[in-house]
């Protein structure tokens, strides 16, 4: 009996950690703040450090960008956007929204490795949004265009 109570913890514990994982790399949770959080100062380093944003090899990101649109418009854009190439030069087309998103642009200023990285808010602050779409939505954010 204890053992089948000491499996059934596992894998619970197993089923939430896959579930944070799953959630953690969404363009959801990595890229949409909405409504924008009310923090006063230090916006985005608070985000980064809140959200987990880094690079995969743990170093800070150049730059992140936190969309303050509800997540359905999010969503159009890969049903009624326009098809570029993306920014990065890539065979990957990316979907335009056609209208301007609220964003707050994050910069690194200072540090290099996650969780020592400082960041400033820099321009813009609305712009057209860039991602990158499977069958059932946007995937990766890939940028902006203003």
């Amino acid at each position: 009996m204890i053992l089948m109570v000491i499996v059934y913890l596992m894998l619970l514990f197993w089923e939430n950690e896959l579930n944070e994982d799953d959630v953690g790399s969404s363009i959801e949770y990595l890229n949409v703040d909405y409504p924008q959080s009310a923090i006063p100062v230090r916006y985005c380093n608070h985000m980064v450090l809140r959200r987990i944003i880094r690079e995969p090899d743990h170093t800070c990101k150049k730059e992140h960008v936190f969309i303050h649109e509800r997540p359905q418009k999010l969503n159009n854009i890969c049903t009624i956007a326009n098809k570029v190439t993306c920014q990065n030069h890539s065979t990957i087309l990316c979907y335009q929204s056609k209208i301007m998103f609220k964003m707050t642009v994050c910069q690194l200023i200072d540090g290099t490795k996650y969780p020592a990285c400082r960041y400033r808010i820099a321009p813009p602050t609305e712009g057209f949004v860039l991602v990158t779409c499977d069958e059932l939505g946007p995937v990766n954010f890939q940028g902006y265009v203003i």
